[in-house]
């Protein structure tokens, strides 16, 4: 199998924020169950301010600053740095996302769809606080668990999310459990595999049964995501999944 890198798009969000979007995009409409993967970058006089949502769930990671989420079902909590919000909208809610005092508020927003029995299912929130994310350290690499076991957040769909912190010249295997396919996507640094390059705000497809071996350039962060096919359709309305 050949090594396949695609590229996120700089646009406008919300009010006044700014986002990398790897997906969905004209190169890649999605990467099923992920309907949308955004970095985001928000000074404290942006935002998103209230907006509904339907039909699937959402992972907010934090790599810098801090967000606060208001919603229509009473939630009113903000997390820093390391930490995650997890909604899912199910049948349908109202939420905003504003960001703290911080220069600048980064972080990741993935989106999963629901499979189609749970389109319709309570909405729900929860917040996962830095320490509640598991860390683990293999040599110098660390590697935090958003999504995957032991990671408290559990979703619909099967799926992994791993932030790695990889140094200057180490390198890190990527291998998937049957039935997933998935992505690398780099933040900050640079990776390379097999002379091919991967800079940050590009990702490198990962396909069933696929190993392959990432080296860090200089001093890299990462996100390693990868999830099961729902193989339901992915009709994407704004900000509803229908």
């Amino acid at each position: 199998m050949g090594l396949v890198v695609f590229a996120a798009r700089e646009t406008a969000e919300g009010e006044g924020a700014r986002v990398k979007r790897l997906f969905p995009s004209s190169q890649v409409r999605h990467f099923d169950p992920f309907v949308l993967l955004d970095e985001f970058f928000v000074a404290p006089d942006a935002g998103f301010p209230e907006h509904p949502h339907a039909g699937f769930e959402a992972i907010t990671y934090m790599l810098e600053g801090s967000f606060r989420h208001r919603d229509s079902l009473g939630n009113d909590t903000e997390v820093g740095p390391g930490g995650a919000q997890h909604f899912s909208a199910g049948r349908g809610l109202v939420h905003s996302e504003m960001p703290g005092d911080a220069p600048l508020s980064h972080g990741l927003q993935l989106w999963v769809n629901l499979p189609r029995s749970r389109k319709k299912s309570d909405p729900t929130y929860e917040q996962v606080n830095p320490d509640q994310i598991p860390e683990e350290t293999v040599g110098s690499t660390r590697i935090r668990t958003i999504l995957g076991p032991p990671s408290p957040v559990k979703i619909q769909a099967p799926a992994i999310f791993r932030h790695v912190l990889l140094l200057t010249d180490s390198a890190f295997e990527v291998s998937l459990p049957d039935g997933y396919r998935g992505f690398v996507y780099v933040i900050q640094g640079g990776l390379y595999v097999e002379r091919i390059s991967i800079q940050p705000g590009q990702a490198l497809k990962v396909d069933p049964g696929q190993t392959i071996k990432v080296t860090a350039t200089v001093d890299t962060s990462f996100v390693q995501i990868a999830g099961v096919p729902l193989r339901e359709p992915i009709i994407i309305r704004g900000s509803i999944v229908e």
